[in-house]
């Protein structure tokens, strides 16, 4: 039962590491005011921060990990995302950015920790369900503080105080963590000697390359739904409820990837046709003028967008050679890149916008660059036939 309860502490402080991301967000215009700052593109620095954060972090989690163990590691995840909650006590717009940096760097380090922790504890039969689950951690953080978020202002009075709430909710959730966790071998079993595979090592794989790059523009077109588009005007119905109606449907996206990746062996597939019918329905969402319409694309797209999820995370799990340090590793690339591709494009989205005068630049920059994932599906390995032969080779032996 111990796995489970770790699970349940991990997801739910990733969860709130998304909201108080999101949170910040949505509150940009009053902490802008509060700090006598303007503009779209510098408006654009409070997520930004928190994902060059994670660009560093993502890279240092691994080497975090064997220095550390899990226990610790992951424990000073969490310490740095509660210490995002200091950011309600600056006194500058800077001080904030720095704020947002440590819950930035926390962020990094929890996410990558998911890896080889479900690796560790979880079989390859339960593994498909858990990291569906875990995929679904950012946005039931997105979710709750695109609902809350106005109402939690209004009833505590001020943005600091909606800071701090998130903060010590984590801090609660480390303190449970530090008495449950427990670390375990990098190796892949307690009888197997330290593995020496690390960035170096990972660097050189191609597979460590091609995976980021295919999920970083579905990643831009994500953080943009909550980043920006609630910034911009134009759209059929107001941008903050397209955002809600999106994040909702990935929720079933996610349960819906789940069934896929447990019955239905190939991955490729997934990725390629759910990427494809991403690009389709978010074009539709920005372009339409009937708010049905777009409702309906909002939902389609998020639905697609979390569908190929679970398939994504599982496909290196299932690599042949993979162990809890391997997959740290390749994890902590693949966030990293990510992110570091994300940032750029969201600079870039934010100066477009200034340049252009049409803040919907920005959202249709978004769009078009979700098409990664079906791009660079053609450049992964397909993980799924292991599994098929698996199967039968486990047939053969029961007849």
């Amino acid at each position: 039962m111990k796995k489970y309860l770790l699970e349940i502490l991990m997801f739910s402080a990733y969860a709130l590491f998304a909201a108080s991301w999101v949170s910040g967000a949505i509150l940009t215009p009053a902490i802008q005011a509060s700090f006598g700052e303007e503009g779209f593109a510098n408006a654009t620095w409070g997520s930004n921060v928190i994902t060059i954060a994670k660009i560093v972090g993502n890279l240092a989690a691994a080497a975090l990990l064997v220095r550390l163990g899990a226990k610790r590691a992951f424990t000073l995840a969490i310490i740095l995302i509660a210490a995002g909650a200091l950011g309600a006590l600056a006194g500058t717009y800077g001080g904030w950015l720095l704020s947002r940096l440590a819950l930035g760097l926390g962020g990094a380090l929890a996410i990558v920790y998911f890896a080889p922790v479900v690796l560790h504890y979880f079989s390859a039969e339960e593994r498909p369900m858990i990291n569906g689950i875990n995929a679904a951690a950012f946005n039931t953080g997105n979710l709750l503080a695109l609902l809350s978020t106005t109402a939690l202002l209004s009833w505590l009075g001020s943005w600091q105080s909606v800071v701090v709430l998130y903060g010590v909710m984590v801090l609660a959730l480390g303190v449970l963590w530090w008495l449950s966790a427990e670390n375990f071998s990098l190796s892949g079993g307690a009888d197997k000697p330290a593995e020496n595979y690390g960035l170096k090592e990972g660097i050189r794989e191609s597979f460590n390359w091609w995976l980021p790059l295919a999920y970083c523009g579905v990643l831009f077109c994500y953080i943009a739904v909550f980043a920006l588009f609630p910034l911009i005007d134009g759209f059929a119905v107001a941008s903050s409820h397209l955002s809600a109606v999106m994040i909702a449907a990935g929720m079933v996206g996610t349960v819906a990837g789940i069934i896929v990746t447990k019955r239905y062996a190939l991955r490729l597939p997934v990725l390629r046709y759910s990427g494809l019918a991403l690009v389709g329905f978010a074009a539709l969402m920005v372009t339409s003028r009937d708010p049905l319409v777009a409702y309906g694309a909002a939902a389609l797209a998020g639905f697609c967008m979390f569908l190929p999820m679970t398939a994504l995370v599982t496909l290196p799990q299932e690599l042949p050679g993979m162990t809890p340090g391997r997959i740290t590793v390749t994890f902590a690339m693949f966030w990293s890149i990510s992110y570091g591709v994300e940032t750029g494009l969201m600079y870039g989205a934010g100066l477009l916008a200034d340049m252009t005068g049409e803040p919907a630049t920005a959202a249709y920059f978004a769009v078009a660059c979700s098409a990664s994932l079906f791009v660079f599906s053609f450049l992964l390995p397909e993980s799924g036939k292991k599994v098929v032969a698996e199967n039968l080779e486990a047939s053969d032996a029961a007849a």
